[in-house]
Parts: structure tokens; sequence; C-alpha cells
């Protein structure tokens, strides 16, 4: 059982996904490190000096300021500042992660192009083996291969 996992271990996809996994681990902080303090503070002077991390529908009848203290004294809040921001991340990673495979897609060699296997039959246009010489179909005897 020990020498299975070993080999299921030792595979490349397994590596990669390992390694794709800490990358993104790390990445992901980055990105909302870049969100929270550098794209959404310039956003939100230019529609109106909001700051979208304190965007809040209170749900409760009592006033309150910020969305710390609405969480401070447990009232129910609908975050939706929060949100947009998780989406911007969302968005961001998703758009890194899509160059990330193109780039790895144009890497790629193309898969070499393997000869046919079936050819159709001139008579009957029933698809045949390539190296019939009769038609299953409409029992023609068909031209010797050039």
């Amino acid at each position: 059982m020990f020498k299975e996992f070993k080999q299921f271990v030792a595979r490349g996809n397994v590596l990669d996904l390992a390694v794709a996994v800490i990358m993104g681990a790390a990445f992901g902080p980055i990105v909302t490190s870049l969100v929270n303090d550098l794209l959404m503070p310039p956003i939100g002077l230019i529609v109106g000096k909001v700051d979208f991390a304190n965007l809040f529908i209170n749900l409760s009848s009592t006033h309150y300021a910020t969305l710390k203290e609405a969480k401070a004294a447990g009232a129910p809040t609908l975050n939706y500042g929060l949100f947009l921001n998780t989406v911007v991340n969302f968005v961001i990673i998703a758009f890194v992660v899509f160059l990330i495979v193109q780039q790895v897609n144009r890497m790629k060699k193309p898969e070499p192009a393997s000869p046919p296997t079936t050819k159709d039959c001139p008579l009957c246009l029933s698809t045949i083996p390539m190296g019939a010489k009769k038609c299953s179909h409409c029992t023609a005897d068909l031209p010797a291969p050039a």
C-alpha cells in the first residue's frame, strides 16, 4: 500500500496540483491586500469618498455609524461593501489564472495528428475501417488503397 501511495504522489499531476494549491494560498492574501489597500480606496474616492469595506445595511432597529460598531454590538448586517471587495478579489484571481493557463497552453506542443482509422465507402457513404476490401454495408468491392 505504501508503494502505491508513493507512485501516486510521484506522478507529475499530483505534485503540480500541490504546488498550485500552495501558490494559490500565498497569492490570495496579496490580491486581497491589493484590492483592499490599493484599488478600492481610489475607487471609493472617485465615487464620492466611500469606504467600500464599511458599506452595510443594518437589519436591527438600532443605528450604528460603522460596520465595526454593528459587529461589536452583535447586530445583524448585510455587508455588501465587503462582498464587493471579495468580488473584485475573485475577478483579479480568475483573470490571473486565465493568463497563466493561456501561457501554458501556448507553450505546449500540439499533438501530432494521428492517421485516420476509417474511411467512407464510395458507393453507400457508410463509414468503414481503413483496411477494408469490401464494404460491410453494401458489400461493394472497394478499390485497393493507393
